[in-house]
C-alpha cells in the first residue's frame, strides 16, 4: 500500500469520526446471479432466468463507486468467475477496477472452477466447513473441488470465508483448524448466517451464536489465522452496538444502488450476521487490532 493511499484512509477516517460523513470506502458489485450451485442457505442464485451485466455497465457502476469515495472493491454473484461478455471475463474486470484507481479488487468466489493466474487481489472462497460438513450444505463432491482449485490456484492471497448456520455450526472447529493446516489457506473469515427472508430457519439462537462466537475467539487468542477480530467478534455478540454499515454500499445484480447492507432493508440488523458490521465499528473506533488485521488484508502480498 502506497503512501497516498495511507494518506487517502487518514483522511477519510478524520472525516467520518469528526466530521459524520458518510461515504463508503469499500463497493459490493453483484456482477451476475448465475450460479453452478444451489447451495441450501443462498437466497440469491438464478437458475431459471439468471440476469448477467455487461462490461461497460460495470465499468459505469465502478465509476460510480468510486465517485463516492469507495476505493475497494468486491466482485460477487451468483458466481463471478461465470462472468462473461464477449471475450471479457472476470480478470478483465479486475483490471478495470485498477485501472479506474481503486487500491485493491477481491473476488468472492465458491471455488467451483480454477482461478489460477486471477488478477484479483486477493481471493475469498466461501467454505462452509471441511469435507463432509461443506458437502451437506453445497452438494457432494463441492468441497473436494474447492480443495483442488485453491491448491492449484498459486494465489497469494487466497482466504476462506465460513457462513456458520444450523447445518455447519458443530464444524466450526474443524474448519478453522483446516485452514490453518492448509499451506495455501491465508485466513478464515467467520460469518453468520443472516436471515433473508426464506432463509430464517437457518439462523442460530442467539445463545448457539454466543457460544460460537465465544469458541473462535478462543481459537484467535491461540494464534490460528483468523481473519475476524477480537474487537469485531465482540460486537457481534449481542449486536447492541452503533452500526456504521455505510462504510460499504452494494449494487445488486438488477442495477439497484443500496448505501447500506441489504439487511437494513429487509429489517433484520438485530439478526446480522455479517461479521464485517462489527469490523466496520471497530474501525470508526480506531480498534488497534482491527486497524492493523484491516492493513493487513489490503496490503498486496
Amino acid at each position: 500500500m502506497t503512501l497516498g493511499q495511507i494518506t487517502y484512509l487518514g483522511w477519510w477516517w478524520f472525516r467520518a469520526k469528526f466530521f459524520g460523513r458518510k461515504a463508503p470506502l469499500q463497493s459490493v458489485v453483484f456482477v451476475s446471479d448465475k450460479c453452478n450451485l444451489s447451495c441450501k442457505h443462498c437466497t440469491v442464485y438464478n437458475h431459471k432466468d439468471p440476469l448477467t451485466k455487461t462490461y461497460e455497465q460495470i465499468r459505469e457502476e465502478l465509476k460510480y463507486c468510486y465517485s463516492l469515495g469507495s476505493r475497494f472493491i468486491d466482485f460477487e454473484g451468483g458466481e463471478p468467475t461465470l462472468w462473461q461478455d464477449g471475450d471479457k471475463t472476470i480478470d478483465d474486470l479486475c483490471d478495470l477496477a485498477h485501472e479506474l484507481g481503486f487500491f485493491s479488487c477481491t473476488i468472492t468466489t465458491n471455488g467451483q472452477k480454477p482461478f489460477t493466474g486471477s488478477h484479483a487481489d486477493s481471493i475469498w472462497v466461501s467454505m462452509d466447513g471441511a469435507g463432509e460438513c461443506h458437502d451437506r450444505i453445497r452438494g457432494k463432491g463441492t468441497f473436494a473441488k474447492l480443495e483442488k482449485n485453491i491448491a492449484e490456484s498459486f494465489h497469494p492471497a487466497v482466504s476462506v470465508n465460513m457462513a456458520i448456520n444450523v447445518l455447519n455450526a458443530d464444524g466450526v472447529a474443524d474448519a478453522i483448524e483446516y485452514a490453518a493446516a492448509n499451506p495455501h489457506i491465508d485466513k478464515i473469515a467467520l460469518n453468520f448466517h443472516t436471515p433473508f427472508p426464506g432463509s430464517e430457519a437457518l439462523a442460530l439462537p442467539p445463545e448457539k451464536r454466543q457460544e460460537v462466537i465465544d469458541l473462535i475467539i478462543a481459537y484467535k487468542k491461540k494464534g490460528y489465522p483468523i481473519m475476524n477480530t477480537k474487537t469485531g467478534l465482540r460486537h457481534m455478540r449481542d449486536l447492541k452496538f452503533k452500526k456504521v454499515c455505510w462504510m460499504t454500499n452494494y449494487i445488486h445484480t438488477d442495477g439497484t444502488k443500496t448505501a447500506t447492507c441489504p439487511g437494513e432493508i429487509f429489517g433484520i440488523c438485530d439478526r446480522c450476521g455479517f461479521c464485517m458490521a462489527g469490523e466496520e465499528r471497530a474501525v470508526v473506533d480506531l480498534a488497534p487490532d482491527t486497524i492493523f488485521a484491516g492493513l493487513d488484508l489490503r496490503v498486496k502480498k
